[in-house]
């Protein structure tokens, strides 16, 4: 049987990432965020933005890798297992972007569902800058309120993590997760 399909998604610098080391840290079953490793591929192939110069492509290397660890949950050997994002912010970006995209994105994000989605709202005092994330905090507001729309167009009840320290917004999640599952 499948673990459970738990997703944490946010804007960009919300704290999903720390979240999910620190849920790993606890002995959690996790899937880390990969879209960083694929903006530094193409960073050392010579383009400096993937996402920004070609959304269709990064989007669609990004799908593909997501839909990889959707498939985690099959093996997982725990009964739960956390993803930093999932299949339907690839939309929600490009959505942001304004970008229009083939119709089989949409159809992953139908057919590749999760148990519960968390999300995490814009957190200005975290907030930062760096190589791979380029949004300025506005940005990340509207991006957030993209991937809001865009789970909730995949019919999912999203349920909204409070600001608070790692371990409040963990326990937050955990508190949640005994009673909904």
């Amino acid at each position: 049987m499948a673990a459970k399909r738990i997703l944490i998604t946010g804007g960009p610098g919300s704290g999903k990432t720390a979240l999910i080391k620190h849920l790993e840290k606890q002995g959690h079953s996790v899937q880390h965020e990969i879209s960083r490793e694929i903006t530094l591929q193409a960073q050392k192939d010579g383009i400096a933005q993937l996402f920004l110069e070609n959304p269709i492509l990064f989007s669609q290397k990004l799908l593909e890798e997501r839909l990889e660890q959707f498939k985690a949950a099959e093996s997982c050997s725990k009964s739960i297992l956390f993803y930093d994002r999932g299949v339907a912010d690839v939309t929600a970006y490009l959505d942001f972007l304004k970008v229009h995209y083939p119709p089989h994105f949409t159809d992953e994000c139908n057919a590749n569902r999760y148990d519960v989605v968390f999300v995490l709202p814009p957190w200005e005092k975290i907030y930062v800058t760096d190589n791979e994330r380029y949004e300025s905090y506005e940005q990340a507001e509207t991006i957030y309120r993209h991937l809001r729309k865009g789970y909730e167009k995949y019919g999912y009840a999203l349920i909204e993590v409070p600001v608070g320290t790692v371990q409040e917004r963990t326990e937050f999640i955990l508190n949640k997760l005994n009673h909904i599952l």
